[in-house]
């Protein structure tokens, strides 16, 4: 195990990319098995990883952000949360908080939902007063709730790995992500009061309801999704082509912006974004099935359990061990190696596999905003110019909102599950 640790490090600091690693320290780890003829079927186990009908959501969720981005949802967005929120305390702030909120349920990804508002509300926000830093921060640390708001990949993911039901995440995360909406409003209100940034008249009912029906079927799709999955009319996966219907009809004839000549840069978008899942899935079953062949499952639960059978300092290990890896490792990967060796744990100890969940993605997340690795605050630096250090500091409040977020979520479960469990789930 010295070797193939060695090698999956030396790998990952040599810039190799992700994929790449977890399926060569995977063969590694083969060769290391004493009479083992086991790497003749690599290709088999990389082809059953990812052949999985849940799976199958993915290109589905992720070709319709595409539509939905393409169609410039954005400006409608920004009109109604302007309207709805932008006469409270730091009214531009809190309507970029709420953009992220719905661009993170339309596209499912915080790259993008940062990359969008990066260049469209960060300028806007520093017109009004604010300082090009914490605009930068705030649309970064807010992207977390992509993720953790249905429709989400992370949680598609969790679901096939944990094998739990995707519907019953999707509802359990509609609480968590209100929670970091909720801690950055608080700390934009205190930030505005501060800085004297100075509140807007509110505008007429009717603007606010024009503003609105503008928005109407860019944020149709979400409740569509949660509720055919929730009435049982479709899958998951099947929720994901209503979506791509739904966004075409929306994007074509609604607002008449999407046109034939973006289809082919949308469907290549789409096939680069869903081929590197794939491929991580694919070679991540490679590493994952060496684990289990070594029984590193079962060892790491077990020594897991020997120091210790509280459940809240389970969690606690389990918390700090997946922020350390998430600050390193990229979210797809950190699942298909991480949620194999700790449910067992979890579950052993009474947790529920959907709570744990929503515990796992939001950790997973946080590594997206957390150096040396934070994809998320390249994509902002690189569009708004604000150096990464600049973004890390500013960003230090919200890091404390979205910590008593994940302290919240981790021991308090019926913050992600009462929810499911009103709904039948």
């Amino acid at each position: 195990m010295i070797l193939v640790g060695i090698t999956f490090v030396v790998l990952l600091l040599i810039g190799l990319p992700i994929a790449f690693v977890l399926g060569l320290t995977g063969v590694v780890h083969l060769f290391t098995i004493p009479n083992s003829n086991l790497t003749d079927i690599v290709t088999q186990r990389m082809f059953s990883g990812i052949n999985n009908f849940t799976l199958l959501a993915i290109p589905f969720f992720v070709l319709a952000g595409e539509l939905m981005n393409a169609s410039g949802i954005t400006t409608k967005l920004l009109n109604f949360s302007r309207n709805l929120v932008g006469s409270l305390r730091g009214g531009l702030a809190n309507v970029n908080v709420f953009i992220g909120l719905f661009l993170g349920s339309i596209l499912g990804s915080s790259n993008a939902d940062a990359a969008i508002r990066s260049s469209v509300v960060v300028p806007e926000m520093e017109k009004d007063g604010y300082s090009k830093s914490f605009a930068t921060a705030l649309t970064a640390t807010s992207s977390t709730m992509g993720p953790i708001f249905p429709p989400s990949i992370t949680l598609i993911l969790y679901g096939v790995i944990a094998s739990s039901s995707v519907g019953a995440l999707f509802i359990a995360g509609i609480v968590p992500a209100l929670l970091i909406a909720l801690t950055h409003l608080v700390i934009i209100y205190f930030y505005a009061k501060k800085h004297n940034i100075e509140k807007k008249p509110v505008p007429p009912i009717r603007n606010i309801l024009k503003s609105f029906l503008e928005a109407v079927p860019s944020l149709s799709i979400p409740m569509i999704i949660l509720g055919g999955i929730y009435s049982g009319i479709f899958t998951p996966t099947e929720a994901g082509s209503v979506a791509c219907l739904v966004a075409i009809l929306v994007g074509m004839f609604y607002y008449k912006t999407l046109k034939i000549k973006h289809f082919p840069q949308i469907f290549f978008k789409t096939g680069l974004v869903t081929s590197s899942i794939t491929v991580i899935i694919a070679t991540a079953n490679i590493f994952g099935w060496t684990l289990t062949i070594e029984k590193i499952p079962q060892t790491v639960a077990e020594m897991l359990l020997s120091l210790t059978e509280n459940q809240y300092i389970i969690l606690l290990i389990i918390n700090v061990i997946l922020l350390v890896i998430g600050m390193f490792m990229e979210v797809t990967a950190a699942l298909l190696i991480l949620v194999p060796v700790f449910l067992p744990v979890v579950t052993a100890l009474g947790v529920d596999p959907v709570h744990f969940g929503l515990i796992v993605s939001l950790n997973l997340t946080i590594g997206l905003i957390t150096p040396p690795v934070g994809i998320v605050l390249y994509v902002t630096s690189n569009i708004t110019k604000v150096s990464v250090p600049s973004i890390v500091r500013s960003s230090l409040p919200f890091l404390v909102g979205l910590m008593i977020v994940l302290l919240i979520v981790t021991f308090v479960p019926a913050v992600s599950l009462w929810l499911p469990s009103l709904l039948g789930f």
